[in-house]
Formats: C-alpha cells, structure tokens, sequence
C-alpha cells in the first residue's frame, strides 16, 4: 500500500493584480502540483483558488487553464484533488468537479488519516467579530441573489466581479507580492475558533484552515496543532502531512 502523504495549499488568488502577475503565479502552482503528484495520496486546495470565480450554467470564466488541465490530469490519475470553496471562490458549482475531478466542500470536513483526525475549512466566517463579512456571506450564498447575478450577462458579470476583485485591498498589495505576515496568534480569530473547537471535539489532532494568509503551526488544547497555510502570492508556503506528521513547507522551484 502506498504510504499516506498529504498536501494542503490555499489562497492562490489567480487573476490578481493582473494577468501577467497572476499567469506567473499560476505556472509556479503547476511545477508544485508536478512534484506533489509524485508521491501525493491527496490534495487539498483549501478555498479561494480563484480571486473571482461564477459559473453560469454554460459558461465558465476564462482563463486559469494551465492549473485546471493540470488538475485534471491529476484526477484522472486516480488521485484525489479536494477543493474547499473560500469566500472569492464561493460560486463555484459543478463544473469544477464534473471537467476537472475535484471534489467540491462547502462546509468544514472531519476526515482521519493515518490515525490522526483533522478538522479541515477555508476558514472564512469562524471565530469570533467580523460580522461585516459574515453578514455578506449570508448575502453571497442566498439563492435568490445568485440566480439574478446568473441573468447579467456573462461579459457584464465577469467584468463586474474582476474590477472589484481588482480594486480590493489584497490586489493592491499583491502588486507588490507582500502581505501580512506577522501576527499576535492569541488575537488570531482562527487560532480563537481552533481552541474552542478542541475543547468541543478533544479527538481533533489537526485544524487546517486557509484564508488568513498568514503561515502559522501552533499547538493548540491538549495535543492539538492549528495550521495556517499562507498564501501563493507572498508566501508560497503549504502543507505536507506524512509519518503522522503535518508540517508547513516553503516551495522553491
């Protein structure tokens, strides 16, 4: 049997700042899914792969077709590609899972590997304040507003999403590939969800969450640790789990 080995990643953000920016980027995740998939069992891309992202019912967004056809392959090699919605990837449907493979979550996952039990989420929406975005979830993920984004035409929608997207402050500081990078973790609201969730579920080993940005492993609870993944617009930074072990990584072509 082939040994359990595990990569995590998320928050790639593609198609910021722009496209020449974003292209590069996009190239770089593709070596790193070449050499994951030579000893992957599974990956998990843990939300906002995509700064902007919504399926019409015929018509995707263009672009991204290195990191898609490459996904793809992937499956099709019979390795498992799960994808995470994150709160700019939060229309994705079916496409994704029915061209490429993937595997679509839309709420936090529990899955046990190798005798470890990890609790896995984007992240968005957890923990304690941010209410302002909490509140435009609700508005995001209510049915009825998608189904009148889906009657805009495809042109005008997409333009729509990509300016704001754009024009957001994580645009504007991708431009120059810097990020937050430093945090208090006892004000972290992740690191407050993770202690609270242990004390909930003590059987929990690992909480792997994206969204934040920033690369962090702590221990949190009893025996718990809480892993951040980062981002791949500063960071390039992921998650291998193997021989029992989570431990983040830095990718250096």
């Amino acid at each position: 049997m082939k040994p359990v080995k595990i990569y995590f990643a998320s928050d790639f953000h593609l198609g910021i700042p722009d496209f020449e920016r974003s292209l590069q980027r996009e190239k770089k995740i593709v070596t790193w899914l070449d050499a994951a998939t030579k000893d992957a069992t599974e990956i998990f891309l843990m939300g906002d792969i995509f700064d902007f992202w919504f399926e019409y019912n015929t018509v995707v967004p263009k672009g991204y077709v290195r990191l898609l056809g490459k996904i793809a392959e992937i499956t099709d090699r019979g390795i498992p590609v799960h994808l995470f919605r994150g709160n700019h990837d939060v229309w994705a449907f079916d496409y994704l899972e029915k061209e490429a493979g993937m595997t679509l979550h839309r709420k936090p996952v529990l899955r046990k590997f190798d005798g470890k039990i990890f609790f896995l989420s984007h992240g968005d929406g957890l923990g304690p304040g941010d209410n302002g975005y909490k509140f435009l979830k609700k508005v995001f993920e209510f049915k009825p507003n998608q189904f009148l984004f889906n009657w805009l035409h495809p042109d005008i929608g997409a333009r729509m999403g990509l300016y704001f997207s754009k024009k957001s402050r994580l645009a504007n500081l991708s431009k120059e590939g810097k990020l937050e990078t430093k945090t208090g973790h006892q004000d972290e609201m992740l690191f407050q969800y993770a202690e609270r969730k242990t004390i909930e579920n003590p059987e929990i080993d690992y909480l792997v969450f994206g969204h934040r940005h920033i690369p962090m492993q702590l221990k949190v609870g009893e025996k718990a640790e809480v892993v951040i993944l980062g981002d791949w617009i500063s960071h390039f930074s992921y998650g291998i789990f193997e021989n029992g072990k989570m431990e983040l990584k830095f990718f250096k072509e």
